[in-house]
């Protein structure tokens, strides 16, 4: 009999302890986020200095940028390399990520994404 109770008392105190964890956990939906959040990725062609400042906005509203730069290395390589200042300048700013691929390419990325440069 004495055994009985504790096998009760055991069992009953498990249930309790299981609906405690249970409770633990809540499901939490995309509603409690406001919406999606999604990650813009822009493919963009630097064909002069001008076009650094409508690149560097788009860096700044957050966006990574997959920047293609050959048009203008063939056509002006000092101006290229001022514009790929400034926009190194920029990325730097807000904390970002700027790196060249191959010859044509130099992607860009806000704060919040690193480039990985397997090290």
């Amino acid at each position: 009999m004495v055994i009985k109770k504790l096998k009760e008392k055991i069992g009953k105190r498990k249930r309790e302890v299981e609906v405690e964890k249970k409770e633990e956990f809540i499901e939490i939906g995309e509603e409690m986020f406001g919406g999606e959040h999604k990650v813009k990725v822009r493919i963009e062609e630097l064909k002069d200095y001008a076009d650094a400042d409508r690149i560097q906005n788009y860096l700044r509203d957050g966006q990574v940028i997959f920047l293609r730069i050959r048009e203008l290395r063939l056509k002006d390589i000092t101006e290229l390399k001022k514009a790929v200042e400034k926009l190194k300048k920029t990325t730097m700013a807000i904390n970002g990520d700027i790196i060249g691929v191959d010859e044509d390419f130099i992607v860009l990325t806000p704060g919040f994404a690193r480039i990985y440069r397997g090290k």
